[in-house]
C-alpha cells in the first residue's frame, strides 16, 4: 500500500511556500486578479502606439500572477488527487484563466490595425523591449490574424472545436472496455496501464493475449473513432483555410517559423535508416529466441533489467555523476534543486502518477516524481530534471515575456540529460548489463525517431487526404498505416491485421503536427551530447541554447547549439548513431 502524505520526511516533498505561504495568500491574490481583469477591456477601442505599452504590462501583471495561482492549485491538486478541495481550487483557477483569455482576446486584433512600419518601431524601441518578440510574430502573423469580431467569435468556438480531443478522450477511458485476459493463470481485467505491463512479459501467449484483446475493442469502437479523427482533421483544415494558410501543415510549421524541409529532412533520413531499423527487429526474434516475431513482441525487454537498487540520494547522486559534462554551474543549480525542495519524490496515496515538470516564472521549477528503485526511475530523474534546468536558465536570462520556450525545444534538455546518463552507466557495464543499456538506447530511437515520424507521415497523409476533397475513411486510413508499419518495421516482423488500426488509439493526433517534434527533439539532443563528449568549450554554447527562451524561434536557437536541422547532417548522425549502437549490441 503506497504510503501516507504524512509519513513522507519534508526533505522528499516539495515546498510550496515560493509560490504562496498559505491557503489565504492565495485567495487574496485570486480576489486581486478577478478584479483586475475587468480592467483589462478598458484599453478595448484605443489601442496605438502610445496606449498599447500600458495594455500590454497590464496584461502580464495579471497573467504572472494567474501563472502563480494554477502553480499552486495543480500541484496541491496533485499532492492528493481526492482532495476535492484542492480540485475545486483548481478548478476556479481554470475559469479565472478563461475570463482572462476571453477579456484579452481583443488585443492582438487591435494591434493589427496598426501599421507594419509602426509595429517594426514598436519592436525595436527601448520601451517596448520586452514585448519585441511578440510584436514581431504578430509582424509575421498579421495577414492570418482576423478582425476583433472574427477573432471573439473564434475564441468562443474554441468551447467546441477542442471536444474531438475531449470525445476521444472519453472514448478512450471512460467507454473502451477490454475485457478480460489469461495471465500467469489468472484471469485479469485488462485497462491501458496493464496492457503496457503485458507487451513486456516474458511469455508470447500472455502478450499476444492482451494484443488481441486490446485490438478487438477498438475495433468494435473503429467507425466512432475514425468520425472522431476526421472531424478533428477538418476542423484542422477549415481553421487554417479561415486564416488563410495554404494547408493545416503550413499553419502548424508556420507558427513556429519551421522550413518545411526539417520536416521533409526528418522524413527522408529516416526512410533512408530504416534498413538499420529492420536489422534490429530481426535481431530481436534470434534474441527472443522466438520462432515469429509478432508486432506484440516489440516492447519485451531483449535482457533482464539493469539492477540499480539505489534508494532517492544515491540516485540522483549517480545522475549528477552523469551531468558532469555540463559543467560547474549547471551541477550546483541541480544540487540547488534538491537541497531546497523543488521535487516530490515518493509515490503516496492518491498522488498523481506519472512524472512532469512544472516551470514558473516567479518561482524556480517544480518536479512531480514517483520514485521507485529501478533503472528506470533514475533515467526518469535525468529526464524531468533536463525539462526543469531548462526552465530555469531561460527564467534567469530573460524577461518573462522571452522566457517561455517552445514546444519545438522543449523535449532536447531533458533528451540530453537521458542519454549523458546512459553514456555514463555504459563506461562501466558489462555484459547483460551493457545489452540492456544498448537495447535502452535502442529502442528510443525506435519509438521517438522511427515511430514518431511514422505516425507524423500519417497525419499528414489524413489532412492531404481532406485537403484534396478526398473522404477520411476508416478503411483508407487502415490501409495507409498498415502500409506505413510494413516499410518502417520490415520483412522481420509478422505485421499482424490488428496493427492496421494502431492510429485510433493514439491521442496525439488530436493535436495535429505535434509529433514530429518528438523526432526532432531527440535528433538535436544526440547531436548535442556529442558535442558535449568531443567538443572543448561547447558547454558555454550548449548553457547559452538553454537561456535564449522564447527569445527566439527554434531553429536558430538549436543554431546556437551548433545544430542546423534545416541541413540533412544531424539527421544523418542520428542514423548512425542507431547503426553503431546495433552494431555493438551485435558483437555482444
Amino acid at each position: 500500500m503506497a504510503l501516507l502524505r504524512s509519513d513522507v520526511p519534508e526533505a522528499r516533498k516539495w515546498d510550496l511556500s515560493t509560490l504562496f505561504a498559505s491557503i489565504e495568500d492565495f485567495e487574496v491574490c485570486f480576489k486581486q486578479v478577478e478584479s483586475e481583469i475587468p480592467e483589462l477591456e478598458s484599453f478595448k477601442g484605443k489601442l496605438n502606439e502610445k496606449t498599447a505599452l500600458d495594455c500590454l504590462r497590464k496584461q502580464t501583471s495579471v497573467f504572472r500572477r494567474i501563472e502563480k495561482l494554477y502553480a499552486y492549485s495543480t500541484l496541491s491538486r496533485d499532492e492528493d488527487t481526492a482532495n476535492s478541495e484542492m480540485q475545486a481550487l483548481n478548478e476556479r483557477v481554470m475559469m479565472l484563466a478563461t475570463k482572462f483569455s476571453s477579456a484579452v482576446s481583443y488585443i492582438e486584433p487591435e494591434l493589427c490595425k496598426i501599421p507594419c512600419a509602426t509595429l517594426k518601431t514598436m519592436a525595436e524601441s527601448k520601451e517596448y523591449e520586452d514585448f519585441s518578440c511578440m510584436l514581431e510574430a504578430l509582424i509575421r502573423q498579421k495577414k492570418h490574424i482576423l478582425s476583433a469580431k472574427e477573432e471573439k467569435l473564434l475564441s468562443e468556438t474554441s468551447a467546441f472545436t477542442s471536444d474531438f480531443r475531449n470525445i476521444f478522450t472519453m472514448i478512450d477511458n471512460a467507454d473502451m472496455k477490454f475485457g478480460k485476459v489469461m495471465v500467469d493463470g489468472e484471469e485479469k481485467e485488462l485497462t491501458h496501464g496493464l496492457y503496457s505491463v503485458l507487451l513486456q512479459h516474458p511469455d508470447q501467449k500472455v502478450r499476444q493475449g492482451a494484443f488481441e484483446a486490446y485490438y478487438a475493442a477498438y475495433g468494435k469502437l473503429l467507425n466512432t473513432i475514425a468520425a472522431t479523427y476526421a472531424g478533428s482533421v477538418k476542423k484542422d483544415c477549415t481553421l487554417s483555410k479561415i486564416r488563410k494558410y495554404k494547408s493545416a501543415i503550413d499553419e502548424a510549421l508556420y507558427v513556429d517559423d519551421i522550413p518545411q524541409k526539417v520536416y521533409n529532412n526528418l522524413i527522408k533520413a529516416v526512410k533512408k535508416g530504416t534498413p538499420a531499423v529492420h536489422k534490429y527487429v530481426k535481431y530481436r526474434r534470434k534474441a527472443l529466441g522466438l520462432k515469429e516475431l509478432h508486432m506484440y513482441d516489440m516492447y519485451v525487454a531483449l535482457t533482464e533489467d539493469f539492477k540499480l537498487d539505489l534508494d532517492y540520494p544515491e540516485a540522483y547522486q549517480k545522475v549528477l555523476e552523469a551531468l558532469k559534462p555540463l559543467g560547474e554551474d549547471y551541477l550546483k543549480v541541480m544540487q540547488k534543486a534538491y537541497d531546497e525542495r523543488w521535487i516530490d519524490v515518493e509515490e503516496t496515496q492518491n498522488k498523481r502518477s506519472g512524472a512532469y515538470s512544472l516551470g514558473i516564472y516567479d518561482s524556480h521549477p517544480y518536479v512531480l516524481l514517483n520514485f521507485q528503485k529501478t533503472c528506470h526511475d533514475i533515467f526518469v530523474i535525468a529526464h524531468e530534471m533536463g525539462h526543469a534546468m531548462h526552465t530555469y536558465y531561460a527564467n534567469q536570462a530573460q524577461c518573462f515575456e522571452k522566457a517561455d520556450y517552445r514546444i519545438f525545444v522543449a523535449e532536447i534538455a531533458s533528451t540530453v540529460n537521458e542519454v549523458l546518463l546512459l553514456k555514463h552507466l555504459m563506461k562501466t557495464a558489462d555484459g547483460e548489463a551493457k545489452k540492456y543499456l544498448l537495447s535502452y538506447y535502442l529502442d528510443m530511437f525506435r519509438t521517438t525517431l522511427f515511430r514518431q515520424t511514422m505516425f507524423a507521415e500519417f497525419e499528414k497523409y489524413a489532412h492531404d487526404e481532406f485537403e484534396a476533397g478526398r473522404p477520411l475513411t476508416s478503411d483508407g486510413m487502415n490501409a495507409k498505416y498498415y502500409e506505413l508499419n510494413k516499410q518502417y518495421y520490415g520483412p522481420g516482423v509478422i505485421h499482424d491485421d490488428q496493427i492496421a488500426i494502431e492510429w485510433a488509439r493514439i491521442p496525439h493526433f488530436y493535436n495535429a503536427f505535434y509529433v514530429y517534434k518528438y523526432a526532432t527533439g531527440l535528433t538535436t539532443a544526440v547531436n548535442i551530447v556529442n558535442k558535449l563528449l568531443n567538443e572543448e568549450g561547447y558547454v558555454e554554447k550548449y548553457l547559452k541554447f538553454l537561456s535564449i527562451g522564447g527569445s527566439m524561434y527554434p531553429i536558430e536557437n538549436i543554431k546556437v547549439a551548433d545544430v542546423d536541422l534545416t541541413s540533412s547532417e544531424p539527421f544523418d548522425y542520428a542514423m548512425n548513431e542507431f547503426k553503431r549502437t546495433l552494431e555493438e549490441l551485435l558483437t555482444l
